[in-house]
């Protein structure tokens, strides 16, 4: 007997019904379960890793439960963790294992301060190294006691900088470059121009490097009691220490193994032998997911953190080698078309790593973050580099903060256009083109521009850097001769920057939001609540409201990400790379407002 339409419609209707309630029940279920396994203790120790980059925030694959702890904790996880910690009263004591650190001074720096403010409030903090290098050390000089690696070794040799040269290699196989530079301190050129760096090159980098080498000597003997000749005489003459020299020297406090050392911080909390019930470690990634993330909002007051990171590109999915995306235009107008909206947010706090990128870009950006400061007081924290259109973004600001090692300035504009005329007549290449217009073929990387190419090439180079050093007159109230004077790509420390005039407070991302605070005139007597932009969604998140490229796009977008990391590390590829990939792969000519190198410690 055949079942009635009806009642086949009314099993559809439950069988949906069916279909949508089971996956969203078991959601439900495993983030309360997801919840509940991050139960703090009411004692317990934090313990951090430190390693890697230190990316300024977390990527999107950092949200996926199950790569979550193989991801480094991000900059701004780390200065929010350090800060909730400080006043937390469970935490009593904290243990940062450091190895691997390749990071900025600037970055490296902050997080000094940040672990000052914890000892600040009683609460010891020990360092654990392992195989560790200069940066290392220096960041775990900041902490009351540094423990080695029982049987390790510390690298202490000091500080370089170092550029690699393409032009003649590229020339033996028929490749060359046509440069225009605005002006001679932007040297980003020059690996494809020249064979060797540029008195000016030298002369800025030698700077940098003279100040974060004196910062390091200082701050590091200082903290370990030692004289500053003693360290320097350590670098030079001895440079590979073994743990017990280490010792001897003043270096660090003991040798242990990490086993023995997390065994006897559980002893000290507990009073007990450790066990997996009495744990009383409690991780980086566990403690952020169990507190009130990233800062606990004592009222309805608002501050908008919007954050630039990486290469300003123009579109979404520009990278660097499929390494990583930059900014694009449309993320930061996203960003701010939502704190605008949000009736709640009082304050715009922008910050700001990035080594710039696309001059038209940051233009654009900078025309956006102008409109936002109309709207609401806008303040700019400088993280470990904000140069070039990444300092132009920063034009934006009521009052701009970098901290005393940021790498910023790099005032001025480059190009470079390939051609491979030489290479085409090596490899005997054929190629006929038909054009309707006089300059039609012109930029081709076929040829070489000729002399009148050239010219407006040079001449477009000009005008952009004109219209730069523009922008910056206008929003530091500086006349144009005094910004010429210290721009045409010349690179300045936080500190020396707030001399040149270019930024107003050397100062940290916390004291950024404690001055948008006072612009905005909030309630001082409460924390506001921190929105962070662009919008970080956990995996629970993204799966209830979708993703543009799917959960199975997400999961190999993380693990491709995972497994270049572990093959081919980040710094071990230029913050150019992503122009220097396009435009071999284009050759069409792009205008970079972008800051010509890095300084990394390692």
């Amino acid at each position: 007997m055949n079942s009635s339409p009806e009642k086949n419609r009314g099993c559809r209707r439950k069988s949906c019904l069916v279909l949508t309630l089971v996956p969203l029940l078991l959601i439900v279920v495993l983030f309360c379960l997801f919840r509940s396994s991050h139960t703090l203790p009411d004692r317990f120790v934090l313990n951090l890793q430190l390693s890697g980059d230190l990316s300024e925030i977390q990527g999107e694959s950092s949200t996926l439960p199950f790569l979550s702890s193989r991801e480094p904790l991000s900059l701004q996880d780390l200065l929010f963790i350090l800060d909730h910690a400080a006043a937390d009263e469970r935490v009593k004591e904290l243990l940062l294992e450091i190895g691997g650190l390749h990071a900025s001074p600037a970055k490296i720096s902050e997080l000094r301060s940040s672990i000052e403010k914890v000892r600040s409030r009683g609460k010891k903090v020990t360092a654990f190294l392992s195989s560790p290098e200069d940066s290392d050390y220096l960041l775990a000089s900041a902490c009351d006691a540094i423990v080695m690696e029982r049987g390790g070794y510390l690298l202490l040799d000091g500080l370089k900088a170092e550029t690699l040269f393409y032009t003649t290699p590229l020339g033996k196989i028929g490749i060359r470059f046509q440069a225009a530079q605005w002006k001679q301190y932007k040297s980003g050129i020059e690996p494809f121009t020249r064979t060797g760096a540029s008195r000016e090159y030298f002369e800025q980098i030698g700077g940098l490097l003279d100040e974060v080498y004196d910062d390091y000597l200082g701050y590091a003997s200082r903290r370990r009691g030692i004289s500053r000749d003693s360290l320097s005489g350590i670098i030079d003459r001895i440079a590979l220490i073994s743990d017990s020299r280490a010792k001897t020297f003043g270096l660090v406090d003991s040798a242990a193994s990490s086993w023995e050392l997390k065994r006897a911080l559980n002893r000290k909390i507990t009073g007990k032998e450790p066990t997996g019930e009495n744990d009383a470690l409690v991780s980086g990634g566990e403690y952020r997911s169990a507190v009130d993330w990233p800062m606990k909002g004592e009222g309805d007051e608002r501050i908008a953190l919007i954050t630039l990171s990486g290469p300003i590109v123009r579109t979404a999915g520009e990278s660097a080698l499929g390494m990583g995306e930059g900014v694009d235009v449309e993320s930061l107008k996203h960003s701010l078309d939502a704190a605008l909206d949000d009736k709640k947010v009082k304050a715009l706090v922008l910050r700001i790593d990035s080594p710039g990128g696309d001059a038209l870009a940051s233009a654009e950006m900078l025309q956006m973050l102008d409109s936002a400061a109309v709207k609401k007081p806008l303040v700019v924290s400088m993280s470990g580099v904000a140069a070039s259109g990444g300092y132009m973004a920063a034009l934006a600001g009521k009052t701009v903060f970098a901290s005393p090692l940021t790498i910023t300035g790099s005032i001025g504009v480059y190009a470079l256009k390939p051609e491979i005329s030489a290479l085409v007549a090596k490899t005997g290449l054929g190629r006929d083109v038909v054009t309707r217009g006089r300059l039609a073929d012109a930029n081709s990387p076929f040829k070489p521009l000729d002399k009148e190419a050239y010219q407006k090439f040079v001449a477009a180079s000009g005008e952009i850097y004109d219209d730069f050093i523009g922008k910056v007159a206008r929003s530091r109230r500086m006349p144009l001769t005094a910004v010429d004077s210290v721009a045409g790509g010349r690179v300045w420390s936080g500190t020396r920057a707030l001399k040149a005039g270019l930024v107003d407070r050397t100062g940290g991302l916390f004291d950024a939001i404690h001055a948008a605070r006072l612009l905005a005139k909030m309630d001082m007597s409460k924390n506001p609540r921190i929105i962070l932009y662009p919008e970080q969604k956990s995996w629970i998140e993204m799966l209830v409201q979708g993703n543009r490229a799917g959960l199975p796009g997400m999961i190999g977008a993380a693990f491709k990400k995972q497994l270049m990391q572990e093959f081919l590390p980040v710094r071990h590829l230029s913050s150019i790379a992503a122009f220097y990939d396009r435009l071999m792969l284009s050759g069409r000519v792009h205008m970079m407002a972008m800051m010509p190198s890095e300084i990394i410690i390692e």
